[in-house]
């Protein structure tokens, strides 16, 4: 592991100073999970190949703002993460409800809830894609991810309550779907 972090600060030096082979280098060691982050957000292979290589650019030109504070890899991926939520903006895919929508939760019966562990990853991922924009989005920075709800709230600029509670209501829209596919 120290191996590979001393290779990338070499290659990260080497692409301060435009180093093309160095660009390269990197741009192979990321591409597929950075494409993989982007595509889990908007679910379209041209559009996430399209994000994923112009966040590369957006990093190769801002290298001199990366701290060193977290992975390389780390900082890549909140790129990646805010290039995908901007393009869904853009095509007005992207938005959350306000908390005054007047909608109120049901009461979960308990006899409607499955047992998650027998489930198949894939199922819920798909499962997820099928959601609304914003809920596929965040349960997909959080369960997929790994980002708490304040970094959540932060990357998609929302308060922490709208962030509670439309994470709420995306975990129940996709165990209503998770149920009705079970039946």
């Amino acid at each position: 592991m120290k191996t590979q972090n001393s290779e990338i600060a070499i290659l990260l030096q080497q692409c301060k100073e435009n180093n093309q082979k160095a660009q390269l280098a990197l741009y192979n060691m990321y591409c597929s999970a950075m494409f993989n982050v982007a595509f889990r957000i908007v679910s379209d292979k041209t559009l996430a190949e399209e994000i994923m290589q112009d966040s590369f650019l957006k990093a190769f030109t801002k290298l001199d703002s990366y701290s060193g504070k977290v992975t390389f890899g780390a900082w890549l991926k909140k790129i990646v993460i805010n290039t995908s939520i901007n393009e869904l903006k853009k095509a007005n895919q992207f938005q959350f409800e306000s908390l005054n929508d007047g909608n109120e939760f049901e009461d979960i019966n308990e006899n409607d809830i499955i047992s998650y562990n027998e489930l198949k990853a894939e199922q819920i991922l798909k499962t997820i894609q099928s959601l609304k924009s914003n809920y596929k989005i965040i349960l997909t920075l959080f369960f997929i991810e790994g980002y708490d709800l304040e970094e959540i709230s932060s990357i998609l600029n929302i308060s922490n309550e709208n962030c509670r509670t439309t994470m709420s209501r995306a975990k129940e829209s996709l165990r209503k779907k998770l149920n009705d596919n079970e039946r």
